[in-house]
């Protein structure tokens, strides 16, 4: 990727957070990533095309982090779930337009006036949803769990805790209360997916 490109590129993740779609110019971007609007123009024709591929780049930073997190290693689905929760309330120690989502913090401004927009934003959202639904998936058939959840549905529900939890910190400035549904996001996987002790006693003795 060109070195201008991605300079604003990621200006635009930055402002974005910080401002709001609809606050944000392009002078805006250009003044962040220490370039003129030629440059600008050079890449992108307008705000909206910036944004789509903004939120194109913001899979690729984020998809990067989460792919190579220590807590894909363990052994266990429902720890490495969990392992999840947590490396997203390390997050939360960042400022809060760090710590928040690009695409959650575009879709909530643009999902009627910009449907492209939203469609990029969605496609992100949703893709990461997926990235934790094998593991879900193996936490479903490892636990007693009988019920008519899909891994699916699950995992666009840990999307909707964590983009509610970015609303709750920006809506109170502070991140005690995101923590906390955070908190309460792993007390319903323990829930969900404790592993019958029943079960663990097989196992040990199985081992035995």
């Amino acid at each position: 990727m060109h070195e201008s490109r991605l300079k604003i590129l990621n200006a635009t993740l930055n402002v974005v957070r910080e401002k709001g779609y609809h606050a944000t110019r392009i002078e805006d971007v250009c003044a962040a990533a220490g370039l003129t609007k030629g440059s600008f123009f050079h890449h992108f024709s307008s705000k909206e095309e910036l944004a789509i591929a903004a939120a194109a780049h913001w899979d690729v930073v984020t998809g990067t982090l989460f792919a190579s997190a220590s807590y894909h290693s363990a052994p266990e689905p429902l720890d490495r779930l969990l392992g999840y929760i947590e490396l997203r309330k390390a997050l939360l120690t960042n400022t809060i337009p760090e710590a928040t989502c690009y695409a959650g913090t575009i879709v909530q401004e643009a999902y009627v006036t910009h449907p492209a927009v939203r469609e990029a934003c969605a496609n992100s959202i949703v893709l990461h949803a997926r990235t934790l639904e094998t593991d879900i998936e193996a936490a479903i058939a490892r636990s007693d769990y009988s019920g008519e959840l899909t891994a699916q549905s699950l995992a666009l529900h840990t999307q909707a805790v964590v983009q509610g939890a970015f609303i709750l910190a920006k809506a109170l400035d502070g991140m005690p209360a995101a923590l906390d549904s955070l908190d309460h996001l792993a007390r319903y996987f323990r829930l969900l997916f404790a592993v019958p002790a029943r079960r663990v006693r097989k196992t040990i003795s199985k081992e035995r």
